[in-house]
């Protein structure tokens, strides 16, 4: 079993930073993809960015590339999402996700259902 502990988010004006975190632990096995998902109210859960954990590529949602960034954390198994330009749009509770097992394909990395287990989420509110 592996657990997701996100750190950061918060309320933010539009324009602003804010920096989120997180931290796999427990029995890693395999470990392919670590990234984040959102989710606002009445929406479906969006993919945002991943990134492998084994060679660094990274993907990004349409909506987020040029405004943020994910990157591996300096500790294994942990990733950082920079989250720059900030639009009251992106106003949504983010999922840190975690993927283990063989490399799946790039047009996989974008949907939910190729990720294995999920952070409790974390609330991110941009203001106008």
């Amino acid at each position: 079993q592996v657990q997701l502990t996100e750190s950061g988010g918060g309320l933010v004006q539009a324009g602003g930073s804010l920096r989120l975190s997180c931290a796999a632990s427990g029995e890693i096995v395999s470990p392919d993809l670590m990234g984040w998902f959102r989710q606002a109210p009445g929406k479906e859960r969006e993919f945002v960015a991943t990134i492998r954990l084994s060679g660094g590529n990274t993907y990004y949602g349409s909506s987020v590339k040029g405004r943020f960034t994910i990157s591996r954390g300096s500790a294994k198994n942990t990733v950082d999402l920079q989250m720059n330009s900030l639009k009251p749009e992106d106003t949504a509770v983010y999922y840190c996700a975690f993927r283990a097992g063989n490399r799946i394909i790039v047009s996989a990395v974008y949907s939910k259902n190729s990720y294995t287990y999920w952070g409790q989420g974390t609330q991110v509110t941009v203001s106008s």
